[in-house]
């Protein structure tokens, strides 16, 4: 798949600048789903070689989709949420852009804890669409892009979206939303934390076997700020020097 406007890396970013000077200076991002993590690194080095740096972007989760998208992608093709954000976080702290760019991590988020897995691997804010759209009447009849969805959610045709009764799916959508905001609240204070933006990696833990458990800060190390330009290949993830080395930002590749 390709974009018509761009075909590297910095054409990419020069889109982006493009963007954002024909909307009047509206923030301007893009979202992607991690396929090859090389691909991403090229990006940064076309951050660093241009200037140009998004506003936010938006990572997907090869989890994600919609109910439109053929079954053999979903959960099949591009990387994990939890990977690729990390991965994200990590590439832009490596090069120093990480404050000045925000990620917002999409994918499969149904629930608060959900929410605050997320926040501890780097987001900072979410976007919520499955969840959302089961509040809404979704019953996953997969016909998204047929025109018949049973529930009138995802047609135009008058025979199906009659079946939406809008002001009263609108507060069940209201009052999830607002539950998932309540409960979130609620996991930052029994950790403790006096702000979502408080949620470090230690703060989650995951069994990895029968006999231990380990925190998302050991499974998911962080890495230093700055430590990609310092040229201290030795403290860096193996995987992360040998993407890192590979990347062009003139060109995609793996």
């Amino acid at each position: 798949p390709s974009h018509s406007m761009f075909s590297t890396p910095i054409g990419l970013l020069e889109f982006v600048a493009q963007l954002r000077e024909l909307s009047g200076g509206k923030p301007v991002g893009f979202k992607l789903c991690i396929g090859y993590p090389a691909e991403f690194f090229a990006i940064c080095k076309a951050m660093l070689k241009t200037g140009i740096t998004p506003d936010f972007i938006t990572i997907d989760g090869g989890e994600g989709g919609t109910g439109a998208a053929p079954i053999e992608f979903t959960n099949s093709v591009g990387t994990p949420l939890k990977d690729g954000l990390i991965l994200v976080h990590n590439a832009l702290r490596g090069v120093g852009l990480r404050k000045d760019i925000r990620l917002i991590a999409s994918g499969k988020i149904l629930s608060a804890f959900h929410m605050f897995r997320v926040l501890a691997l780097g987001a900072d804010t979410i976007n919520v669409a499955r969840a959302m759209m089961f509040a809404l009447g979704c019953i996953q009849a997969r016909r998204c892009d047929s025109n018949t969805c049973p529930t009138g959610i995802a047609t135009q045709n008058p025979i199906y979206f009659k079946a939406l009764d809008v002001p009263q799916k609108a507060e069940r959508v209201a009052h999830y939303h607002a539950e998932m905001i309540r409960n979130l609240l609620e996991l930052v204070a029994i950790a403790g934390l006096d702000s979502p933006e408080d949620i470090l990696p230690q703060h989650v833990y995951r069994r990895v076997s029968n006999e231990a458990t380990k925190t998302y800060g050991d499974i998911y190390p962080i890495i230093e700020e700055g430590a990609l330009l310092a040229g201290t290949d030795d403290v860096l993830p193996p995987a992360i020097r040998a993407d890192w080395q590979r990347a062009d930002a003139s060109c995609w590749q793996m």
